[in-house]
Parts: C-alpha cells; sequence; structure tokens
C-alpha cells in the first residue's frame, strides 16, 4: 500500500485557492468598474480585466502592482488617451508587478515634466503586449533594466513617439534578459529610433520597421549594447529625411554588461530611401564577425562598416524588385530574377534555426513563408507569399 503524503492535501488546498480567487473583471459602461484602472485597484493575482471599447477611458493613469494580470480589450480597440494626466511622472500605466499581458489597447499622448513619459513604463517582471496602438507618447513604451525579465511584443502598432530629442522612441527596451519583437509595425518615430533594444538577447522577427515620408526618425533598428541578436525576415526601410544614415546598428555603445555578441540578420529586405548611408553599423568588439546571409539590401549606401562581416547570398543594388515600393509593399516582382531562387539554406546560429519560417502582412500581422524549392532572397518568397499577403495594404 503506498505510503500517504501528509504535505500534499495543504499543497494542493492551497493551488485550488489561488485558482478559485481568480477573477474576471468587467469593465465599461453599466459594468462594476468605470475604467480599467478601478478594476487593477480592486484586483488580485492573476485576475482577467475585460475592457469594452464603448467607454470613455480618457485620463486613465495608474500604477500597477499585482502578480499575473491580463487586460484585454472587448467589443473593439479601447483608447486611453493621457489626457494631459499621468502616472508618478512616468507613464499612462506604471506596471510594478510581475507577469503582466495586455492586449487590445489603444494608448496616446502621455507627456511628463522629465519629457520622456510613455504609454507603459515597465518595472516589473515579464510583460507581453498583443495588438496594441501606442502614438504620439514620449515613448511609446519604456522598461526597467532586469536581467531575468522577457519581454514579448507582437502583433501591433507604434507611430509618432517621441519627444523630439533623440532620446525618445517608438520603443526603448532597457537591458532585459529577452526581447521577441515579432509581426509588429513601427513607424514615424519623431526624431528617436523605430526600435531600440540594450536586451541581452534580441529575436527581432516579421516586422516592419519602416520610417517613411515625411518622419525624421534616427536608426530603424539599434542593439547598443549588441547582445545575443537574431533579426529575421523584416521589412526595414529608411527615409530620405532620416537624420541618421545607418538602418541596423549594433554595439555602438559598447557592451553594457552583454557578453555574447553574436549577430545574425537573415532573409530581411533592407530599403534605403536616403541615398546614402550604411546599412549594417557594426561596432568593433563583438565575439565573432556578424552573419548577413539572404538579404537585399536595396538603394545605395555601404552594406557593413566592419570588412570581417560574412556577406553571404545577398542582393545589394537598385534594380525594379518590389510589387509597390512607394507604399512599402516589398513582395516581389515576377521579373525580379536577382533575388528569386536566389538564397541558400541559412542553417543555425547560436543553436538556432535561422531559416525565416513567416512572413510580415500589412498591417501587424502575419502568416507561414511557404518556400518553393531555393529560398528566395529577402522577407518574402515570390508568388507563394504574394498568395498569403494580399490582404497587404500599404
Amino acid at each position: 500500500m503506498p505510503a500517504r503524503c501528509h504535505c500534499c492535501l495543504p499543497l494542493l488546498l492551497a493551488g485550488l485557492a489561488a485558482t478559485t480567487h481568480a477573477a474576471t473583471r468587467q469593465v465599461g459602461p453599466g459594468q462594476p468598474y468605470a475604467t480599467p484602472c478601478a478594476a487593477v485597484a480592486a484586483a488580485g493575482d492573476g485576475d482577467t480585466i475585460l475592457v469594452d471599447a464603448a467607454g470613455n477611458y480618457a485620463g486613465d493613469v495608474c500604477t500597477w502592482s499585482r502578480n499575473g494580470l491580463t487586460l484585454r480589450g472587448i467589443n473593439g480597440r479601447p483608447h486611453i488617451a493621457a489626457n494631459g494626466q499621468h502616472a508618478q511622472g512616468k507613464a499612462i500605466w506604471v506596471i510594478v508587478g510581475n507577469d503582466t499581458t495586455i492586449e487590445n489597447v489603444e494608448m496616446s499622448g502621455c507627456h511628463v515634466p522629465d519629457e520622456n513619459g510613455a504609454a507603459i513604463r515597465q518595472e516589473g517582471r515579464n510583460l507581453t503586449l498583443r495588438q496594441v496602438y501606442f502614438h504620439h507618447n514620449e515613448n511609446g513604451i519604456l522598461t526597467s533594466a532586469d536581467s531575468a525579465s522577457t519581454i514579448t511584443i507582437e502583433y501591433s502598432e507604434f507611430a509618432h513617439n517621441g519627444f523630439g530629442d533623440g532620446y525618445t522612441h517608438n520603443l526603448y527596451i532597457g537591458r532585459v534578459g529577452r526581447l521577441v519583437f515579432r509581426h509588429n509595425w513601427s513607424h514615424h518615430a519623431e526624431v528617436g529610433h523605430l526600435l531600440k533594444s540594450r536586451a541581452i538577447r534580441n529575436d527581432i522577427l516579421y516586422n516592419r520597421l519602416t520610417g517613411e515620408t515625411g518622419s525624421s526618425d534616427s536608426y530603424e533598428l539599434t542593439l547598443p549594447n549588441g547582445g545575443l541578436a537574431f533579426v529575421i525576415g523584416n521589412l526595414i526601410e529608411q527615409p530620405a529625411t532620416s537624420q541618421n544614415g545607418a538602418m541596423l546598428d549594433y554595439l555602438s555603445e559598447g557592451a553594457g554588461g552583454n557578453t555574447d555578441h553574436r549577430l545574425f540578420v537573415v532573409n530581411n529586405t533592407f530599403v534605403n530611401d536616403r541615398g546614402a548611408g550604411t546599412f549594417l553599423q557594426l561596432a568593433n568588439g563583438a565575439s565573432q564577425p556578424a552573419l548577413a546571409r539572404n538579404n537585399i539590401f536595396h538603394g545605395n549606401g555601404t552594406i557593413s562598416s566592419r570588412g570581417d562581416t560574412v556577406l553571404d547570398h545577398n542582393y545589394a543594388g537598385n534594380a525594379a524588385l518590389f510589387l509597390d515600393a512607394a507604399n512599402y509593399d516589398y513582395r516581389l516582382l515576377p521579373s525580379a530574377s536577382a533575388v528569386i531562387d536566389a538564397g541558400i539554406d541559412p542553417g543555425s546560429g547560436a543553436g538556432e534555426p535561422l531559416s525565416p519560417t513567416r512572413i510580415y502582412v500589412h498591417p501587424g500581422a502575419g502568416a507561414p513563408r511557404a518556400v518553393n524549392g531555393v529560398i528566395d532572397i529577402g522577407a518574402y518568397e515570390f508568388a507563394a507569399d504574394a498568395i498569403f499577403a494580399d490582404g497587404f495594404d500599404g
């Protein structure tokens, strides 16, 4: 007869209690809570907050301290405009709790005395943002530096964030353990960068980072402290008005505590509309040369600032390759023979497969990448991805 476990029952009951106590809190007209922050104040760890888009949430600023909260917009996308308010002089929402998920909300207009107000200031550990739209803030998102934290951002849009001083950005990720950034659209940053990350590891996958017409952005992508980085399947465009000629900047501010400086740039489409500049600005100090394979480098400019960069099966030039470049639709023309079936199996790097498995679909979505025969150079496959991405709206 098996021995009894005298400690198991209390542990089981504690687990059941934790599960039982998690609640779903409804926000909106006619609901128990008038605003998201009212629900946050009442919430317990692990609660889910559902916010009806019909409500008026202007000026609803607060600090979150509970762990495991999920907030989700329903019946459309609720809009939380700062309306001249801020929490702690930092953001619309300051998140101190751990393991937070926020889905399907719009946040805008945060301005603070220090001129670095964010839609979200992330101070807790682990955050997932999904299908959010952050715009016209001094920072879209600003995080602290927690080497045990993972920031996951997907299917989202960031636009017109930045105070205009070059120190505030569409996204500014501190030295967290890992950034996973996929299927997002970041554009029209106000002088700052479309994406800046100091993370120890960066997975930048299948995004559209495009400065676009009238933008005065700086870097499209900067990893100033290096780190292990996978930049795969992205559309990266530098506008004619960009204030900085580099498109992907790596290790320009020193290691910052990061020790692994391996960079893999695979099957991206870079488009330089500035007329000159550097596609890959790579500082010295990396543990091994950067690998750039199967990329399109379209437009004028230096491909890499370092002569030891491993450049393999890339295209560089000005040929007509794209369906509608004027509207940032970089799917391939039938006549793009220089890149169709011209790639190579990307292999692996740092123990991870480098082959692109997805594509960006505009706006802020994705689909599988179907390879027929030899892989094409760039972020799209000819014909196959034209079918998957036929919802593209430039």
